[in-house]
């Protein structure tokens, strides 16, 4: 009866975030500023601007243009990267990423949502794309967000929701340019001081931060609205408390989700009826 519940009624959800994974990446898509530059990388070398890219070429299509490069819920290939990977039913199951993501001097939007990706799986050279504007890691298992995040400096969204994130770098102060984070559904119970240092309450910027277990000062904060939570993390009384908490060492919070039973996971057998 457990799994009969689950095909019935998790698999729609999971359906429906895809979906929203979708909607979410083709509306922030269009925020990035100059995301596909003119590029001569497309048929016939004539350069096209974005707009024209875009409404030209389906997703699949798009994704082969070497400022964009797509492998969250659609898979796509890339032979520039010397990877490829095969479509099965509009989903990936990556656990590691090829060193050749580290050779695309001019990708601007990477998005690797909805696999089974962690820390562990980024190759050596990955924080070298210093050229990405828009990075999508969610739906995946992130634990721990890797400070070398501070070097893409031209970051102008960053989605990180439901992962498994148990604190953030200070290093993610250091993205000047950003106007989207989302780290909504992790493990998350406090916030680095230095995520004070972005602009991230105007109304052109968007935090996304729900669904987290927030330590009560923070989690009073969320009540009363964004530009409060931002305004108490750059207090010296939030400093302080936050270095006693880091100092403490507290044990993270358990996982809430469990992950096994995503279609990521399950043989393509499976998957397959």
């Amino acid at each position: 009866m457990p799994n009969k519940t689950y095909g019935i009624t998790e698999s729609l959800q999971e359906e429906e975030s895809v979906k929203n994974t979708m909607k979410e990446r083709k509306k922030n898509l269009n925020k990035v500023t100059h995301c596909c530059p003119p590029t001569s990388y497309v048929s016939n070398h004539k350069k096209n601007t974005t707009a024209e890219l875009l409404k030209r070429r389906s997703l699949k299509e798009r994704a082969v243009v070497e400022p964009c490069f797509c492998l969250g819920s659609y898979l796509v290939s890339h032979h520039t990267a010397g990877f490829e990977s095969q479509q099965a039913n509009n989903m990936n199951r990556l656990n590691t990423l090829p060193r050749g993501f580290g050779s695309l001097p001019a990708l601007e939007v990477l998005d690797l949502t909805y696999n089974n990706l962690n820390e562990n799986s980024l190759p050596g050279n990955f924080f070298y794309l210093t050229t990405l504007r828009a990075l999508y890691l969610s739906d995946n298992d992130f634990e721990i967000l890797p400070p070398d995040i501070g070097k893409l400096t031209k970051l102008q969204i960053l989605s990180l929701r439901d992962n498994d994130l148990i604190s953030l770098p200070k290093e993610i102060g250091e993205l000047n340019q950003l106007k989207e984070l989302h780290i909504q559904g992790n493990r998350l119970t406090v916030l680095p001081p230095e995520l004070g240092n972005l602009d991230l309450t105007g109304q052109k910027q968007v935090f996304k931060a729900e669904n987290n277990p927030w330590v009560t000062p923070i989690a009073d904060q969320f009540q009363l609205g964004v530009s409060h939570v931002f305004e108490y993390i750059r207090s010296e009384t939030y400093k302080y408390l936050y270095g006693r908490h880091m100092q403490a060492n507290p044990e993270p919070p358990k996982k809430n989700n469990d992950k096994s039973k995503k279609i990521s996971r399950k043989p393509l057998a499976a998957r397959n009826k």
